[in-house]
């Protein structure tokens, strides 16, 4: 299972297919070291902050949760 290098890629380039591909692999948890899922999960967090739109219907998979700072 190849992973994506999240730090030298440009998030905005991606498109939709290219999200659900890596949710599939995040999903399948299937992963030679931990290393690995965590640079996918790295990298759809990233796409989270700078195009939520493709990430909406993932976010499960980064158990994200609102915090009241006040």
């Amino acid at each position: 299972m190849a992973t994506v290098n999240f730090e030298t890629m440009d998030v905005t380039q991606l498109t939709e297919e290219d999200v659900a591909e890596l949710a599939v692999r995040l999903e399948q948890d299937d992963y030679e070291s931990v290393f690995d899922c965590l640079n996918d999960w790295h990298l759809m967090r990233a796409i989270a902050f700078q195009k939520p739109e493709l990430v909406e219907p993932y976010m499960y998979l980064l158990d994200l949760e609102a915090f009241d700072e006040s």
